[in-house]
């Protein structure tokens, strides 16, 4: 179901997805391309690669349940996040849009899970990949008790909110962890929305929520690899971010990020110098990677 756009912002409008309302931003012209973030991440974080994609394509984005606008899901009754409700997720937001072709999907860190599922259960639906600095968990394996582990970070997610953590500190946390991933070491967002989409109790919970799931959507995800290939000639870009270190740390991510390409017979970019917000520190590489994909 569709709700027409906000008086505030006529790119931004709500569709509900499964029962809850999702804020989703669509803006620009031309061949579709979705735009979904990591771990903790918002809309606005993609603000910066927008301006160079528009002219060319038709962009868009949204929150998880959760996090930036949206809404939070119910308190009970609905299951852990997975890999392949997320993609299902991602086809509800292009359908109720009313984008039926084939698009491009941009995923970054944990998202890069969500749209290498995405291409692969839904395969006519994918024009290109783009993984930025996409998670990568070789041989993961799931813990077990999945939906008790999900009651354990709905209940810490509750008693936080209880103790107004998310209010007093949520927005800290949320700048002190963008500037631990940018080579600029500074947050991007703009300061108030980051303040009104971080003090909530509904982002800490969708955080510990999809953490808690984390290597068993990975483990989902190498499962789908076995059984259920990539077109052979999707394109697909690699953009892993280098910040100039040559220390172990960084040379071991790199590593992982080829041996990602060469899983999935991508092209492979390192973008420097770049810290794992890549769209912050390199707004051009991403959205290069994006318009090169067609």
């Amino acid at each position: 179901m569709r709700t027409g756009p906000t008086a505030s912002d006529p790119q931004a409008r709500f569709l509900r997805v499964d029962g809850v309302a999702l804020h989703v931003r669509t803006e620009g012209d031309g061949p579709v391309c979705l735009l979904t973030g990591g771990l903790g991440s918002s809309w606005f974080d993609w603000d910066l690669v927008v301006p160079f994609l528009t002219p060319y394509r038709t962009v868009v984005r949204f929150d998880r349940p959760g996090y930036g606008l949206s809404a939070a899901e119910p308190a009970t009754g609905r299951p852990a996040p997975t890999a392949a409700g997320e993609a299902g997720r991602i086809l509800a937001v292009l359908d109720g849009l009313g984008l039926g072709g084939p698009c491009t999907l941009v995923g970054h860190s944990l998202a890069g899970l969500h749209v290498e599922a995405f291409a692969r259960l839904h395969p006519e639906r994918a024009a290109g990949l783009v993984l930025v600095d996409g998670s990568v968990e070789p041989a993961a394996r799931p813990f077990p008790a999945p939906a008790a582990r999900d009651l354990a970070a709905r209940a810490a997610a509750g008693a936080a909110r209880a103790l107004a953590v998310p209010y007093l500190f949520g927005p800290t946390a949320r700048r002190a962890m963008a500037r631990r991933s940018t080579v600029r070491r500074e947050d991007l967002a703009p300061a108030p929305l980051a303040r009104h989409c971080y003090r909530t109790g509904r982002a800490l919970r969708a955080l510990l929520r999809e953490y808690g799931r984390y290597l068993d959507m990975a483990a989902e995800l190498d499962d789908l690899r076995r059984t259920r290939p990539l077109p052979e000639d999707l394109p697909i870009t690699v953009l892993a971010s280098d910040d100039g270190c040559r220390n172990r740390r960084t040379e071991n991510w790199l590593a992982e990020q080829r041996e990602l390409a060469a899983l999935l017979g991508a092209d492979y970019r390192a973008t420097a110098p770049a810290g794992h917000l890549v769209m912050f520190d390199r707004p051009d590489a991403v959205a290069f990677a994006v318009l090169d994909t067609r």
